[in-house]
């Protein structure tokens, strides 16, 4: 079920930046004490193929992204001292040395089972002995998460295993929503900042339209 539009869950998660510090995260305090816009983006493992790349995309971006009121944090379900073996590994031996931004250590699944992002599959109820058992990895998807500056998940997106994410495209969302946010106007297919936006009503989609 879509929680596009919901308030972002209210719970604590452990984290680690790198500095080597754990700490907790509530994403949806983040938000709303900092008055900014939050990127979350999870990913399913440290240690792996797709998942560096994207990590050092975001954190190309990161100026990006702080320019638009908008913290970045990356999530995952291994450790906090996973993440921090990661984060002292070198970008040309497949670490994510360099990231900055703070890395939610979702080890007990709190946060993702409540995203319902987890790749669970067949979950099983032995009768005799109590215990379920399931097939998949229990680890996420590649789920991305804008949240507005009360706590409101405005886009929310899901990509298999294999798919890295395009991260100008996150950039692009935020733009549009911050334009919405400001004046009240809508925006069309292929929106950028600069460019017409519209009226949500009859007369501003014809004329969009008639000049576009």
């Amino acid at each position: 079920m879509s929680l596009v539009g919901k308030q972002f869950p209210n719970l604590e998660v452990n984290a680690m930046n790198e500095m080597g510090e754990t700490f907790k995260i509530n994403v949806l305090e983040e938000a709303k004490k900092n008055n900014k816009k939050v990127l979350l983006f999870w990913y399913p493992k440290d240690f792996t193929y797709v998942c560096p790349t994207e990590l050092h995309a975001f954190q190309e971006a990161l100026a990006d992204f702080e320019a638009k009121n908008t913290m970045v944090i990356g999530a995952s379900c291994d450790t906090a001292e996973v993440h921090f073996a990661w984060l002292n590994t070198p970008k040309d031996n497949g670490g994510i040395e360099g990231v900055t931004y703070p890395i939610l250590a979702d080890s007990n699944r709190n946060l993702s089972s409540r995203l319902g992002i987890l790749d669970i599959e067949n979950e099983h109820y032995d009768e005799e002995t109590g215990a379920y058992t399931v097939e998949g990895d229990n680890v996420t998807y590649r789920a991305t998460y804008l949240i507005d500056e009360e706590g409101k998940i405005f886009h929310e997106g899901v990509n298999d295993m294999p798919l890295g994410r395009n991260v100008s495209e996150f950039l692009r969302m935020i733009d549009a929503y911050t334009h919405v946010q400001k004046n009240g106007e809508v925006c069309p297919a292929n929106w950028e900042e600069g460019k017409e936006a519209m009226q949500a009503n009859s007369k501003g989609v014809a004329s969009y339209l008639s000049s576009n």
